[in-house]
C-alpha cells in the first residue's frame, strides 16, 4: 500500500494501480523499454491491473514475468468496461494510468487519473478528465516510485 498525504487534496490510501497497456505501457504493442523494472518496483507496494483489448494480440506475451494482473476487454464500450473494473477494485484506492478517450472515465473516477502524452497521443476527453499530465510512461511510474513529485504537483 502507499499512502501519500497532499495538503490541500487529500490524503491517498493506494492498494491498485490500473494502467491501459497500448499507447501507455506499450507503443505499437511493445512494451517501452525501462517499464518492466518500474512495475516490478511498484508491486512491492500496490497490486497491478493492465487492462486492454489487446489489439495487437501479444499483451501477455510484452508483460510475461511481470507481477501484474491482464485483464482482456472487448473492444466494443471499452470506456464502461473499464470503469466497471475499476469500480470493482475501488475507485478510492486506486490510481489510474491511460491516454486514450476509452480511458477518460477510468481517468476521472479513480483517486488519481494520470494520462500519458506519448507517441500515439492522448485524446483530449481524457486529458480533461485526468488530474495529472506527463509526457510518457517513466515519468507517470515515477510519480508513484517518488510521491514527493506528486505531491508537488497536487498540493494547494
Amino acid at each position: 500500500m502507499l499512502i501519500i498525504d497532499i495538503p490541500g487534496f487529500k490524503t491517498l490510501e493506494i492498494h491498485h494501480l490500473m494502467l491501459d497497456f497500448n499507447g501507455t505501457l506499450g507503443i505499437d504493442g511493445m512494451l517501452q523499454h525501462g517499464v518492466a523494472s518500474r512495475l516490478e518496483q511498484l508491486a512491492k507496494s500496490v497490486e497491478i491491473h493492465v487492462i486492454t483489448a489487446n489489439s495487437y494480440g501479444n499483451v501477455k506475451e510484452q508483460l510475461n514475468g511481470i507481477n501484474c494482473n491482464i485483464v482482456i476487454i472487448d473492444p466494443k464500450h471499452q470506456d464502461l468496461q473499464k470503469a466497471e473494473y475499476l469500480k470493482n477494485l475501488g475507485a478510492d484506492n486506486t490510481i489510474a494510468i491511460g491516454n486514450g478517450r476509452n480511458d477518460r472515465l477510468m481517468l476521472r473516477k479513480a483517486a488519481i487519473g494520470i494520462l500519458t502524452l506519448q507517441a500515439e497521443g492522448a485524446a483530449v476527453e481524457a486529458l480533461v478528465m485526468a488530474d495529472v499530465v506527463v509526457n510518457d510512461i517513466h515519468h507517470a511510474l515515477d510519480l508513484l516510485i517518488y510521491p514527493k513529485r506528486l505531491l508537488a504537483t497536487l498540493r494547494s
